[in-house]
């Protein structure tokens, strides 16, 4: 029964154990896609086709010409069915196309394709209190032959979704990084966009971390390799010892919309003077708790850094969130699952 100021979405649920769902695909009744050729986008089509056919020519397997964006649709406090501020996510594809060279797809196309993905798989979105969301993957490749080095004649945009759990397995604890030996982004190189080539060069160095006992790396700025830039798919937040909220500033990072919001949360509503700039890696042992922040994992504290000089500590421990990062952490999913008031634009309301 939907209470008094709540909305019924009107739709049954899927039988899901929705507390038991890891950060994996499962397959959802309907998807979006559309195509480019001769300059121009066609109408676009949901399709319950999961399959993908392209030639074996295809930009995208030749060049690795594609992009992808991350965003997640919630059921709020009030049983509404929202996206977290996918205008940002549609801005983020847009650019990272045209470094890639490829066409651009409308922003408000993209937002449109959301409300008919989501609506259409209404089923697969997670009750509120569940700890489960919906995951929505946009991505735009290279679908058309090429064999010289060039873009591609022909692209294809697609966005799916699928109901996920927790990024990390166990929930949010504190994670054992370590400081990688490899780069993960070249100065002036790509770093900053939201690529697949970039994610595919973060696999290897993420399989020796795991290999060796470590949830993920730090990767540190390829140019000197003494500054903190971002892990294979997250930003990193830092709390100073005065309760300052820092966050790496650099022009090969990925500009994520999580860290954004969490910079602005910190400031106004918890109060707190707030900072990108370049962070040391020598410096990383005075600051008193740490986390990683993106779409998948929100934020995951972390409890200690392996460096070649040694382990740093998190003053935080290994045991739970640090309080500064724990309070972000709850105005943000707060926020997300209405329980706390957005700004302005923040929530999308999509059923």
């Amino acid at each position: 029964m939907v209470t008094s100021g709540q909305k019924d979405v009107g739709m049954e649920k899927k039988n899901i154990d929705w507390g038991s769902l890891g950060f994996a695909y499962t397959k959802t009744d309907s998807r979006y896609v559309s195509h480019w050729k001769a300059g121009v986008w066609d109408e676009g089509a949901m399709v319950s086709d999961a399959e993908v056919t392209i030639s074996e020519s295809a930009g995208v397997l030749q060049y690795a010409q594609t992009c992808f964006e991350g965003l997640k649709a919630y059921t709020t406090a009030d049983n509404r069915v929202v996206a977290f501020r996918p205008d940002l996510n549609a801005k983020r594809m847009s650019d990272t196309a045209k470094r890639l060279m490829m066409p651009s797809f409308d922003e408000g196309r993209f937002i449109d394709a959301l409300d008919q993905v989501v609506k259409a798989n209404l089923a697969y979105v997670p009750p509120y209190g569940s700890g489960a969301t919906l995951y929505i993957r946009p991505f735009l490749f290279g679908s058309g032959p090429v064999i010289g080095v060039a873009p591609s004649p022909e692209y294809t945009f697609r966005m799916f979704c699928t109901p996920v759990g927790p990024y990390f397995k166990g929930g949010v604890k504190p994670l054992k990084l370590m400081v990688s030996e490899y780069d993960r982004a070249a100065p002036q190189g790509t770093g900053h966009i939201k690529a697949g080539l970039n994610y595919a060069m973060s696999l290897y160095a993420g399989y020796e971390a795991k290999k060796q006992g470590f949830a993920e790396n730090l990767f540190l700025d390829a140019a000197t390799r003494t500054k903190v830039e971002e892990t294979g798919g997250a930003n990193f937040i830092f709390i100073t010892a005065d309760n300052k909220v820092i966050t790496p500033k650099s022009p090969t990072i990925l500009p994520s919309i999580t860290r954004r919001s969490l910079m602005y949360v910190a400031e106004h509503y918890l109060n707190l003077e707030t900072e990108e700039r370049d962070i040391l890696l020598t410096e990383v042992a005075s600051f008193k708790e740490g986390g990683l922040c993106g779409t998948a994992a929100v934020i995951s504290p972390i409890g200690s850094i392996t460096t070649a000089e040694g382990v740093i500590n998190m003053p935080s421990g290994m045991d739970t969130m640090g309080p500064v990062t724990q309070k972000l952490y709850d105005t943000l999913t707060g926020i997300q699952m209405g329980r706390i008031e957005a700004p302005e634009g923040w929530i999308h309301e999509i059923a």
